[in-house]
């Protein structure tokens, strides 16, 4: 079969002098939140402008691609409300704009007796959120669902999928140049301040005034809040998170996703086993702090969170450096596996808010500084919920843009 063609590069757009609206950071929420604002206001301009050379080139394209149901989260929460709407909301959007994925369900399974009260809890959670489908399974039942898993019990969540969301943010980028919404790469904003009623944003390319601007900055969230003259706590510091793929014909032992019960005071969800869009099988992630430098290290929110959680540090360092030691996890509940079945992975990244007083922010945070809007938290699962985030931000712009 002869080569197709190769297609001309599309020129990278430049970033506009002025314009009506803009929005910092191309991951998926960035993006969501364009096209929302484009939808509510379709005479503005509205520009995006993202540091990296490609859209969803930071935690949107590197995590497991989970399309979460909505059980972990305290009920009343955004992250409740905005999971189960925002996994509604994409999966229209997948099937509008050809983007695969699959609803191949999550198994979370308590290991022992003692993990059972805080899985009823989530089947408690997950019903009060909204989350269809939820079944409690004994440990016999369960294997029905994955043959190779074992536990005393589980919580089936056969709504929970899976989907490539670098694949999504790029048809939402595609989406919004054809809009007239330029996202303009390789333009990372350095500066934020106020003239003449309007945002100035400074960034690579030169510098760009708005009448309304909204930071999905991620990594720099907390940065460029500041900059806008926004308190500085809480502040993002990240964490690296490991994963290590299965061996193909080992693939066989997992069919969708496998949990354990996770920690209940803990943002994340446990060393877990994922099957992804392409095939692949994943376990992880690990979850080791990752500073960016001295400040964060130094961040009493920082010092305080290490002295409370460094046995959890100690056991996370581990398995960053240790194959038998995150395999182990995995055969907890899916006892065939061993360290053998695992080859080199990927890394993915997550932007953790943490305040002053050490407490890991577990809720999406939303502030306003004049004439913007920051998200300053939005971990798993923003990306699930990436489309309703966007919703709750297009109704505030509307409010503080028109007041």
């Amino acid at each position: 079969m002869s080569a197709a063609p190769a297609q001309p590069a599309r020129a990278t757009p430049a970033a506009p002098g002025e314009t009506d609206l803009a929005v910092v950071g191309g991951g998926i929420l960035g993006l969501a939140v364009a096209r929302e604002l484009s939808a509510h206001r379709p005479g503005a301009t509205i520009v995006v402008v993202e540091r990296e050379a490609s859209v969803g080139a930071g935690q949107t394209g590197r995590n497991s691609g989970v399309v979460h149901g909505g059980i972990y989260y305290a009920p009343g929460s955004l992250k409740a409300r905005l999971c189960v709407e925002g996994a509604r909301l994409l999966y229209r959007y997948c099937d509008e704009h050809g983007v695969p994925y699959e609803r191949c369900g999550k198994l979370i399974v308590a290991r022992h007796e003692g993990e059972l009260a805080r899985l009823g809890e989530l089947d408690r959670r997950g019903r009060e959120n909204g989350v269809r489908g939820l079944r409690l399974l004994t440990g016999e039942e369960l294997r029905e669902v994955e043959p190779y898993a074992r536990g005393v019990a589980a919580l089936h969540s056969p709504e929970t999928g899976i989907v490539d969301f670098g694949a999504v943010a790029r048809a939402l980028g595609n989406e919004l140049n054809e809009r007239g919404a330029p996202v303009v790469t390789r333009c990372r904003v350095r500066a934020v301040g106020q003239r003449g009623g309007r945002v100035v944003l400074r960034h690579d390319q030169g510098e760009t005034r708005a009448r309304f601007a909204v930071f999905c900055a991620g990594l720099a969230a907390d940065r460029l809040a500041v900059a806008a003259g926004s308190d500085p706590d809480p502040r993002i510091v990240p964490f690296r998170g490991a994963y290590l793929y299965l061996a193909p014909e080992r693939r066989s032992l997992v069919r969708g996703l496998i949990y354990p019960v996770p920690d209940p005071a803990l943002p994340f969800l446990g060393v877990h086993l994922t099957r992804h869009v392409d095939g692949e099988v994943s376990l992880g992630p690990s979850a080791l702090l990752w500073p960016r430098g001295p400040g964060d290290v130094l961040w009493p929110g920082t010092l305080r969170m290490a002295r409370r959680w460094w046995r959890t540090g100690v056991q996370e360092l581990r398995h960053a450096v240790s194959r038998r030691e995150f395999a182990a996890e995995a055969a907890d509940y899916v006892p065939e596996l061993c360290p053998g079945d695992f080859e080199r992975g990927f890394t993915g990244v997550r932007a953790q808010a943490l305040s002053r007083d050490g407490r890991l922010v577990d809720d999406f945070v939303i502030s306003e500084t004049e004439r913007a809007l920051h998200v300053r938290n939005a971990p798993s699962p923003a990306a699930t919920s990436a489309l309703a985030i966007a919703r709750l931000i297009g109704e505030r712009v509307d409010s503080l843009a028109s007041a």
